[in-house]
C-alpha cells in the first residue's frame, strides 16, 4: 500500500539546499523509510538528510499551499517524488 508523505526540513539558505525544497517535499512510497531513501538518492544526493522538522503521513495534497505547491506538483497518487518537480525518475 502506498502512502503520501510531506516532509519539511530545517534548511539553511547559505548551505544551498536543493532547488525547490524550501517549502517541503512530497513523496509517495510504501513506507516512511522508503520515502526518505528516495529523498536521499534523488533530491539531496547524499547518504544523509538535513534535520526533518515535520513529517506528515497520509497528507492530503489539497491541504498544501494553493498558490505554489498545488499548481506545481506531480501526481501524488503515483510512487515517487511529486514535489518539487524535477526529481522523479
Amino acid at each position: 500500500m502506498l502512502t503520501r508523505f510531506w516532509f519539511k526540513f530545517d534548511l539553511v539558505l547559505d548551505q544551498r539546499p536543493p532547488l525547490g525544497t524550501l517549502l517541503g517535499c512530497g513523496v509517495t512510497a510504501r513506507s516512511r523509510e522508503a520515502a526518505i531513501q528516495l529523498l536521499k538518492e534523488r533530491v539531496f544526493q547524499s547518504d544523509s538528510l538535513p534535520p526533518i522538522k515535520q513529517c506528515i503521513e497520509k497528507v492530503d495534497p489539497g491541504t498544501l499551499d494553493k498558490g505554489h505547491i498545488q499548481p506545481n506538483m506531480g501526481d501524488p497518487d503515483k510512487p515517487g517524488i511529486w514535489f518539487p518537480l524535477g526529481y522523479s525518475n
